[in-house]
């Protein structure tokens, strides 16, 4: 294993990165908030940076959204692993052709800076709504929550394409996660070299369009056979699970990160879970450490694998003692019974004779409405208490009444409020000379989340 290797970067850069590795041939065309992946892999290919198969990455830049992802589709058939980078409007725009890569058992990759799709109004900013409406694809849908899982499980989404023969979309949220800027380990492509089925990569080669030795490839058929050629792919994706699951392992074990389908973070014998995924998962595991704190029993599973959902690893993960589930989706899908995650949650537990526990499902963060601690907590309460369903929290609802009532900001963050004593003598000659001031108290806060703080209370809570 190579030596650690830490740099700063937001979530495009890191899932560009980690993408480079992997990627022949890069397909293009720039939306709001994902360019920045694209700007990144054309500099580092201009630059003559190589991936781990030696050789810089082929970049093609096309006219459409719809074009980069039908050339992504011929790279692959011609046995090019090819990436794509896109998001909202442009990835609706290529799901004609998603349908066809998956259907032929590609290896392909699409990063999605996930962005509100148009609907009433046009919003640059981030949710879930683009990449659910690719539920029936056939792509696998990885979700990371932050920039190190950017690069953590875009490795993850590239390795498990290759071995299981499924195309993948890895999706983080748009300007939430694609621009945020952390300090993060960057992964050693020698390694990643190393985690890559090569007998998997052979095969997807020898079998590529070559006009030496033709093939047939995506005939037109018949009601006679084509039933039968849809169910023949069941396999693939039963087994794709336990190699996302090899992946995340190898990768955890690299790292030190535990990364699984689905995590879970909280009191072992909760009574209340929330199921979510993405950004959110951070502020929930502030919160659930704030509630279990004060004697709450608590906890959250974060999705990571949404497709193919395994419903036996999720179940896995659920306490025996869970009594309330509150399911988080980010999008809206009018007319509706539920929301997509909602719906997959309700279905794995029915399946699974689960009936005795309430099952809530909520909204939260379209467009990037700001997720905080007051909110998530009013989750939890909403538990505990009126168990109200079908509920949006973070906004005022005063048309159809569905928004949960938020209490007061809570600090999450810990930390503390002090005396701060450094270089009080030459500050108090300063304030005394130039100012009068003939008495001056400093005080120290550190590691606090506290908007809209009283000075007042603060300087009381320092015990000056």
């Amino acid at each position: 294993m190579s030596l650690k290797k830490f740099k700063t970067m937001d979530g495009n850069e890191a899932a560009a990165y980690i993408s480079y590795a992997f990627t022949e041939v890069a397909t293009i065309y720039p939306i709001t908030p994902s360019s920045p992946m694209a700007d990144h892999v054309d500099e580092w290919a201009a630059a003559g940076m190589k991936n781990i198969f030696g050789q810089p990455v082929k970049l093609m830049e096309l006219q459409a959204e719809s074009g980069a992802c039908g050339a992504m589709h011929g790279a692959l058939e011609t046995g090019s692993l090819a990436t794509t980078y896109t998001a909202s409007q442009g990835l609706l725009l290529m799901i004609p052709p998603m349908y066809r890569i998956a259907g032929s058992m590609l290896p392909g990759v699409m990063h999605v800076s996930a962005r509100t799709v148009s609907t009433h109004g046009l919003s640059i900013f981030g949710d879930h709504s683009d990449v659910m409406g690719c539920r029936q694809t056939g792509f696998a849908q990885l979700a990371s929550s932050s920039v190190q899982e950017c690069m953590d499980l875009g490795a993850v989404a590239h390795l498990a394409a290759i071995k299981g023969s499924i195309p993948f979309q890895h999706f983080f949220e748009g300007f939430r996660t694609s621009h945020e800027i952390q300090k993060i380990e960057v992964l050693d492509y020698d390694d990643m070299s190393r985690l890559v089925d090569w007998d998997a990569v052979r095969r997807f080669k020898a079998r590529a369009l070559n006009s030496e030795h033709p093939t047939v490839r995506n005939t037109v058929q018949n009601p006679d056979t084509f039933f039968q050629h849809r169910e023949a792919c069941n396999g693939a994706y039963d087994r794709l699970p336990a190699i996302v699951e090899e992946y995340m392992k190898a990768v955890s074990d690299l790292t030190g990160r535990d990364y699984q389908l689905f995590n879970y973070y909280g009191a072992p014998d909760a009574d209340r879970v929330v199921i979510a995924m993405g950004s959110v998962c951070g502020t929930l595991g502030e919160v659930i450490d704030y509630l279990n704190a004060q004697g709450e029993k608590v906890g959250m599973i974060q999705v990571h694998l949404y497709r193919p959902f395994s419903v036996s690893h999720f179940l896995a993960k659920l306490p025996d003692t869970v009594q309330t589930i509150s399911v988080l989706d980010r999008t809206k899908e009018p007319g509706a019974i539920g929301e997509p995650l909602y719906e997959d949650v309700c279905t794995a537990l029915a399946e699974a004779g689960r009936s005795g526990i309430k099952v809530l499902a909520g909204r939260y963060g379209l467009s990037s409405k700001d997720t905080t601690p007051a909110q998530m907590k009013a989750v939890y309460d909403n538990m505990a208490g009126e168990q109200k369903n079908h509920f949006t929290v973070g906004i005022v609802d005063d048309v159809t009444h569905r928004s949960l009532d938020v209490g007061e900001h809570i600090s999450t963050a810990g930390g503390f409020v002090g005396a701060h004593h450094l270089g009080e003598e030459y500050i108090q000659t300063v304030f005394q000379a130039m100012f009068s001031i003939p008495e001056f108290h400093a005080i120290r806060c550190e590691g606090l989340d506290l908007p809209d703080a009283d000075p007042e209370a603060l300087v009381a809570e320092a015990a000056l």
